[in-house]
């Protein structure tokens, strides 16, 4: 059956074939968490796969094919894909995305792709018959079920086609693609189509999906995580709406210092921070599990480059899935290669906040992964920066970036 996909993607006389362009779903409870799958044979027993999120593609970093069986494996995420070719014709692929989570539990969602076709249920939701005066472009106020703080949806409608992202305290949910459709209602008491939108993401750790509806001008909707997480959520339109200050959110504790703290590094030797004492740092409390943590870890790996000769130095405290230590330095030596991330980095416990905190015992409480601490040449805070926003955020993105950089150059003091 493989035989049958290679032939559909290859060109005649030898030559190498153009990208094979998939539509691909995972199956949650909410229903299907939609993505593209770009896929091309680069030799005779070679490929490459792209994974694509609106305007984002991210490159599998492995792919094999074995008999009729395909891997696309995202060893940076301890998250892969089996598949096999399903019809005779190759256009269509079935099985499944599995992930760690943590020590015990690895999440399995079933896997479906096909080639991308403008007919039958297959099509994309840019391909839908647009709507007519239904718009939910622009800043949304949204609450989650059980949750206190506001979080800012942003979102761009094209006709049906629906992109966007949600900012949160503690990060954002990345680039999200779906549609806007008008949905038949039996109800004589209703309008006689209703207003519902999808939006989702799959990018190897992040699985998500947005499900709502539009009346009266305000936002209802259901949020699945894969199948593990759920939640409701309500919006209000709000073109002012902004997140609270995340350099604002997360204290000093004044009572324990960088020399009170050792951790192992990845070979697992002892080392206190005091070694690494009189020089302006970057202390990154993150997780190579941590989606948000991998776009901050493009932006580290910039800083580094730039500023390291002016004394810089960028530490990275991981707070990994499993508590194994040769499994969690693994993941982060493949973090750190990926991002090409040349920085001292430590083993300091389990992806939990509360141990996190408890182990750092420096802030009062750690938010979020990715936390960012600004120590200045004698030890002491400058700042605290809870969460990312990341590239799929746009202004805000770049408006943090610029932020981040300043409070470098204040660190370091005139050139």
């Amino acid at each position: 059956m493989i035989a049958a996909l290679i032939f559909a993607l290859a060109q005649v006389d030898g030559a190498l074939p153009e990208t094979q362009a998939y539509t691909a779903w995972l199956v949650c409870p909410g229903g299907h968490i939609r993505f593209g799958l770009e896929l091309a044979r680069t030799g005779p027993e070679t490929w490459r796969a792209f994974l694509v999120n609106g305007e984002e593609r991210i490159e599998v970093p492995r792919v094999e094919r074995k008999g009729d069986q395909l891997l696309l494996d995202m060893p940076h995420y301890d998250s892969r894909i089996t598949a096999t070719v399903s019809e005779p014709s190759g256009s269509a692929l079935t099985g499944t995305w599995e992930k760690r989570r943590d020590r015990e539990k690895v999440a399995q969602l079933p896997f479906h792709a096909r080639v991308l076709s403008s007919t039958g249920p297959w099509r994309t939701p840019s391909e839908q018959t647009p709507l007519s005066g239904a718009d939910v472009t622009g800043r949304w106020t949204a609450r989650f079920e059980g949750e206190d703080e506001t979080s800012i949806a942003v979102l761009r409608q094209d006709g049906s086609r629906l992109t966007g992202t949600f900012l949160t305290p503690t990060g954002d949910y990345r680039f999200l693609v779906g549609g806007v459709q008008a949905t038949p209602v039996e109800s004589q008491e209703m309008q006689n189509y209703l207003t519902t939108f999808t939006l989702s993401c799959f990018d190897g750790a992040h699985a998500f999906l947005f499900a709502g509806r539009y009346v009266d001008g305000k936002l209802w909707g259901d949020f699945w995580s894969g199948n593990w997480h759920h939640q409701t959520w309500k919006a209000e339109r709000d073109e002012s709406a902004q997140l609270a200050d995340a350099f604002a959110q997360t204290k000093w504790n004044g009572t324990t210092k960088l020399a009170d703290l050792t951790f192992p590094d990845l070979d697992g030797r002892k080392h206190s921070l005091s070694e690494f004492a009189g020089k302006a740092t970057l202390l990154v409390v993150l997780g190579s599990w941590c989606p948000n943590c991998n776009d901050e870890a493009k932006l580290l790996a910039e800083l580094d480059a730039k500023y390291r000769a002016r004394g810089l130095r960028i530490l990275g405290l991981a707070f990994e899935l499993t508590g194994e230590r040769e499994r969690d330095a693994g993941q982060v030596r493949i973090f750190a290669q990926r991002h090409g991330l040349e920085i001292p980095f430590f083993l300091c416990g389990t992806a939990d906040k509360d141990e996190a905190t408890k182990a750092l015992g420096l802030v009062d409480r750690v938010r979020a992964f990715p936390t960012t601490v600004f120590v200045g040449a004698d030890g002491l805070p400058r700042a605290i920066h809870s969460g990312f926003a990341g590239p799929a955020t746009g202004v805000e993105h770049q408006k943090l970036r610029r932020e981040f950089q300043a409070r470098i150059e204040a660190l370091l003091g005139p050139k």
